[in-house]
């Protein structure tokens, strides 16, 4: 049995805002007729939210007058806004642990629909474990050619999987298909129970059920400064989709670390009986 305890964030609107909107902003993009006058007719035509989203993407670096290459997402992610906090969360919760839980380890990951070249790229960048999103293929100048991965939806819980049987990292770079490799549960690296997910949308709700049916925290945000997604953050409580709703606020004494702290808590006393019991 592992003392490991995987905190599994997503990205935009969750650690930071929206970073392909504020991207394309910094390119002259409206952004506001990019999403409801270019991608939303996709969304009505049937297409999926994401690959809408990266088509889109590619037609209008394509068209020139605002080329998108790895340099600029990767320029951007640097200096990507992130929401209060956010920057000491990861040595804060470590702290926390190591002083109150000394057994127990920390471990961060990051699945996110946004642009991997944006998110490696971020000043917490350092802090994940790994980190799985959207990626291009780059022509031999730099520029966005095609999408070479989507992650969406049900996409998201994928890696969830990868975290639970230890599959990241370089050494499985070209292997897809190892998440499928049968791991009995008492071989997983971090059983889903000893797993906590913050998100913040929908494209999060596969992960929110999946990591709090196996009996692990799922803790939703929200932006206090858009009023207009409270009612989807909302709705993630009515359902019964998480364990927890607070506002994205990673100052040292908010409520969301706070509810993260008492999250690592519980699992690591679930983990203390569990090895107790198996021992005795």
């Amino acid at each position: 049995m592992q003392n490991i305890i995987a905190i599994i964030f997503d990205f935009d609107d969750t650690l930071a805002p929206d970073s392909t909107s504020g991207f394309l902003e910094s390119l002259g993009v409206d952004v506001s007729r990019f999403w409801k006058e270019e991608v939303n007719p996709l969304l009505e035509d049937g297409w999926d939210p994401v690959p809408a989203y990266l088509f889109k993407m590619l037609e209008l670096s394509k068209a020139g007058e605002s080329t998108i290459t790895r340099e600029s997402l990767a320029a951007w992610g640097a200096d990507c806004p992130l929401y209060r906090g956010a920057k000491g969360l990861f040595s804060s919760l470590e702290k926390f642990a190591k002083a109150e839980y000394p057994e127990i380890s920390l471990e961060f990951y990051l699945v996110s629909s946004g642009i991997g070249e944006v998110l490696r790229a971020s000043p917490i960048a350092e802090n994940f474990t790994d980190i799985w999103a959207c990626e291009f293929e780059y022509a031999p100048g730099g520029e966005i050619q095609f999408p070479k991965r989507i992650v969406s939806f049900t996409d998201k819980t994928r890696y969830l999987f990868h975290v639970a049987k230890g599959i990241y990292g370089p050494g499985y770079a070209g292997k897809p298909f190892e998440v499928n490799r049968k791991v009995p549960r008492e071989a997983l690296r971090v059983p889903m129970n000893q797993m906590i997910f913050v998100g913040d949308g929908h494209t999060d709700v596969p992960c929110f059920s999946l990591v709090r049916n196996a009996g692990g925290v799922a803790i939703g945000v929200y932006d206090r400064e858009r009023q207009d997604r409270w009612g989807r953050a909302w709705g993630f409580i009515e359902d019964n989709r998480v364990s927890n709703l607070v506002p994205a606020d990673y100052s040292l004494k908010s409520a969301l670390v706070d509810s993260l702290k008492m999250a690592v808590g519980s699992i690591a006393r679930s983990i203390a009986v569990r090895r107790s019991t198996y021992q005795g």
